[in-house]
């Protein structure tokens, strides 16, 4: 059809003028468009033009004759054609991600036009259009991305401002300085099975109030867990008290935790002072690192706990106390105890409610979210805008060991912060960085890349899945092989249960 009217047919009435107008505007679009197809009142598909067939493939449809007649929410995912039938309004721009890219979409209603109201308005809704209006928004609307992009850093700063506001208002009002949990269980980040799991149990830890013994790497978040325990616990209003029994020197911790009392010795303050266990009274004490805590002390540790009474430094009297005791340690406790470095009755006193935090290698899907997570952290407390790492860089980071696990995690995004002068970060920058401070790089990385006919390596640019399910069948292949196929040995070599052992090998 001719997109201007020929002498012939001019001049016309105005119904004439708007039926063409309508014509010709359809045709436009659906010229113009990256694509474009209509769906009837109950939201089949029943057009659609030869722009949008080429994004078919991707929606897993073979042809057009396949695609009409289907329900559009069954091919064209997270559609919201629906929505423009039941209301009868437009969505006039819109970004849809799907399976066939990102897009920037219109989709209009079809009103019937002898349902009209005589007073000009709109008839009952017959149908729809939906038109893509650009399919690489990044580069089509780049300037207008980039506007956007500078006003969220604008909102972005703003927040970290009345946050960090937010946070000195609650410092100055809060009743003498008494300790609180910092964190909660929302702040253990991570979606993966282990760590819905950890968070699982530390829930159900959190409503009991016996001893919990926290087990895991250095760096795993067993402190942040103990605040959040303390946080959904029937003690959230009492205080919180930790003490990192590696960081105490072996004569100050007797004084550290029990107190001491007035003119105990030499120097000793005439007012005395409280220990730890009388500070957590009604609260929780979280015990970090009890794995070091010497022989001479662990007696009274466990008498403390038995009697729920402390005796303070170069006093004769009993004090009571009421808290719950949390601890926790890097360190293999029954091998300790085989040892005879720790003491077998306070190893039971304490692994009442034991719970494993698992290292990052076993929970590698939650990296991107503990990337953003912390990246945002990072950037709130230099001031400065949190960099975006790029899929390949994602993928890098995804590979690593992370014998540090998230403290270390932490450390790399620091240096990427502080090292790296664009804002958006690949691969190649965080092998930089990897390099000059000396962090270990996965070997397998280098195996798993194709060399390219010059030598050189070609980037891994496969699904980051893909590649972590390569790493754990490999990794599993050489714990059997290394325990001549013990399933229970191979299992406790690379840190993970026996059951977890059998579904990861299928």
């Amino acid at each position: 059809m001719p997109l201007t009217p020929s002498a012939s047919v001019l001049p016309l009435d105005p119904e004439g003028i708007l039926a063409y107008a309508a014509r010709s505007m359809f045709h436009l679009f659906s010229s113009i468009s990256q694509g474009m197809f209509l769906v009837d009142r109950s939201g089949r598909i029943v057009w659609v033009n030869e722009g949008y067939k080429r994004f078919l493939p991707a929606l897993g449809v073979a042809s057009a004759d396949e695609f009409v007649g289907r329900m559009v929410e069954d091919v064209i995912p997270n559609t919201q054609m629906r929505e423009v039938l039941e209301t009868g309004q437009p969505i006039l721009v819109d970004l849809l991600t799907n399976r066939a890219g990102t897009f920037v979409v219109s989709r209009i209603p079809l009103h019937a036009e002898q349902a009209a109201t005589a007073n000009g308005g709109l008839g009952e809704v017959i149908g729809a259009i939906g038109i893509v209006l650009f399919d690489h928004p990044e580069t089509t609307l780049k300037p207008l991305i980039s506007k956007f992009a500078m006003l969220q850093r604008d909102l972005d700063d703003a927040r970290r401002e009345l946050a960090a506001q937010r946070a000195h208002a609650l410092l100055q009002t809060s009743p003498d300085g008494q300790r609180r949990a910092k964190y909660s269980f929302a702040s253990f980040i991570g979606s993966s099975p282990a760590a819905v799991d950890v968070k699982r149990h530390a829930r159900r830890a959190a409503r009991l109030s016996s001893p919990v013994l926290l087990l895991g790497e250095t760096g795993t978040g067993k402190e942040l867990l103990a605040h959040a325990i303390h946080a959904a616990s029937a003690r959230a209003a009492g205080p919180f008290v930790s003490i990192n029994i590696a960081a105490v020197p072996d004569t100050l911790l007797e004084a550290e935790f029990f107190g001491v009392a007035p003119g105990a010795y030499t120097g000793a303050d005439r007012r005395g002072r409280d220990g730890k266990f009388k500070l957590a009274d009604g609260g929780t004490l979280f015990l970090d690192e009890i794995g070091d805590m010497p022989l001479s002390l662990q007696a009274k540790l466990l008498r403390a706990l038995q009697e729920g009474e402390i005796e303070p430094l170069g006093s004769n009297k009993l004090v009571g106390f009421d808290a719950r005791v949390i601890a926790a340690t890097s360190r293999d406790l029954s091998a300790l105890v085989r040892e005879g470095r720790f003491r077998e009755d306070l190893y039971y006193r304490l692994n009442v409610l034991p719970l494993r935090v698992p290292p990052l290698r076993e929970r590698r899907s939650d990296i991107a979210a503990l990337v953003e997570a912390l990246g945002e952290d990072v950037a709130q407390r230099s001031g400065e805008t949190p960099p975006e790492l790029m899929p390949d860089a994602l993928a890098l980071l995804g590979a690593q060991h992370w014998r540090g696990n998230i403290r270390e995690l932490r450390n790399v995004l620091e240096q990427l912060s502080m090292r790296s002068d664009s804002a958006r970060i690949d691969a190649n920058e965080v092998k930089r960085v990897l390099g000059e401070t000396g962090l270990e790089k996965i070997d397998a990385l280098k195996s798993a890349e194709p060399a390219a006919a010059d030598g050189e390596t070609v980037k891994l640019l496969r699904p980051l899945s893909q590649q972590i399910a390569e790493l754990e069948q490999r990794a599993i292949a050489a714990a059997m092989a290394s325990t001549s196929g013990n399933k229970l040995a191979a299992a406790r070599l690379l840190g993970i249960s026996r059951a977890t052992l059998y579904d990861r090998m299928g």
